[in-house]
């Protein structure tokens, strides 16, 4: 795939920046959202922990306001107040709009906040009705099948999404690579098919390293940067990567309901995008030789593996799961996934447990399903630890109930 980005003019923070016609992915990933340092007089991005900021003029300030009220555009000048915006959070969402080829992002406190205020935004349109394709993380299912948020959903197989598709449906959402089975979808079929209607897709799993949805047709691409944009495992955040009309009705979303990103976050999101590509690039080597040793391993009944690669790997074992969580010791037993070092979970316990179980089954999440977030560590280390804890695995598995808590 093409590894460079178009450049746009972009202000950050009042200073204008002429970007290049094209630039490098590796490239975006280091300067985007920092063009305007050197003026500044500055190497590393300033830290703003403000709430609130002063201003004399409160006529300019109303105008402002009234003017972000009535289209959700970014408030020209100052900041205003810690819910409407925050630069240093502004940094991070200018160089994810860089790296998915859209013209906006917007950053939100968590995955599935961003996601919440994507439905939300719909449903002020009078379009609750969302079609949806499975899998998807689990917690992005239950909110759409609840109707925690006033939506109906329908659940289709991508043929069937033209299909499925009525005057009030705001939203098309697919997973690709899915998670946790790491199914793959024709983004731009799939866009084709949706018509008018927007289409989502969650680009956590493959990030714009490997994928970009936009470019394919994705109206809105949505990231738990929690995972790999994060990529450290100690900061909470989400963001949507859309067109700037989409990205003025999120903004209102967010400003209305609160679910801001902490200045923190978006300042180690920002630095985590700097490695991104080679973050990404070197876990998948890792990971496309695990893949080749599971797949020859008598002890693994079948392994998932996404055509585009990536980071994450999907088996299913012929003894039980549970056993093999409790015995990897240099592998971290835990949910979530991106982070440098290497993560392992039982979706039907915990990541999907809050699905459906027969839902959950037609959906390819099997009771004897583990799924590996691959990081940075030497390859035969983290075979010696798998292959250990495949030994512990035979005999039938246990039942076991656990809530889900995270990806």
């Amino acid at each position: 795939m093409d590894s460079r980005t178009h450049g746009t003019h972009d202000a950050q923070d009042g200073f204008a920046v002429d970007l290049p016609a094209r630039r490098a992915l590796a490239t975006e990933a280091v300067h985007a959202g920092r063009e305007d340092l050197a003026e500044l007089g500055l190497h590393a991005p300033p830290l703003d922990f403000s709430t609130t900021y002063p201003s004399h003029d409160s006529r300019d300030e109303a105008a402002r306001i009234d003017a972000f009220a009535a289209d959700g555009a970014e408030p020209d000048g100052p900041p205003v107040y810690g819910r409407l915006g925050n630069p240093t959070v502004a940094r991070f969402e200018t160089a994810v709009a860089r790296l998915e080829g859209t013209g906006g992002a917007v950053a939100f406190a968590s995955g599935m906040a961003a996601l919440s205020a994507v439905l939300l935004a719909r449903n002020t349109q009078g379009l609750r009705h969302v079609v949806a394709v499975r899998p998807l993380y689990g917690c992005s299912d239950h909110l759409l099948t609840a109707g925690l948020l006033g939506n109906e959903v329908t659940w289709t197989d991508p043929a069937g999404i033209a299909d499925a598709l009525r005057p009030d449906t705001g939203l098309v959402m697919v997973e690709s690579p899915a998670n946790p089975t790491l199914a793959e979808v024709d983004l731009r079929a799939i866009a084709h098919a949706c018509g008018s209607v927007p289409l989502l897709a969650d680009n956590t799993f493959a990030t714009p390293v490997l994928q970009r949805p936009a470019a394919l047709g994705a109206r809105l691409v949505l990231h738990s940067a929690t995972k790999y944009l994060g990529g450290h495992g100690d900061v909470m955040g989400g963001v949507v990567a859309c067109d700037e009309e989409m990205a003025s009705r999120l903004r209102q979303m967010r400003f209305a309901t609160g679910a801001v990103l902490h200045p923190l976050a978006g300042y180690l999101l920002l630095r985590g995008l700097s490695t991104l590509p080679v973050r990404v690039r070197a876990a998948s080597a890792t990971a496309e030789e695990l893949t080749r040793r599971l797949a020859a391993d008598p002890r693994v009944a079948r392994v998932h593996y996404p055509r585009i690669g990536g980071a994450m790997i999907a088996f299913e074992v012929h003894g039980d799961p549970h056993a093999v969580i409790g015995r990897v010791r240099l592998i971290t037993p835990a949910v979530s996934l991106g982070s440098v070092d290497t993560l392992i979970q039982h979706p039907a316990s915990i990541s999907h447990r809050i699905v459906d179980a027969t839902d959950r089954r037609d959906a390819g999440v099997s009771d004897r399903l583990l799924r590996l977030s691959v990081g940075l560590e030497d390859v035969e280390d983290l075979w010696s630890d798998l292959d250990t804890a495949l030994g512990a695995a035979r005999g039938p598995a246990p039942a076991r109930r656990q809530e889900a808590v995270g990806r």
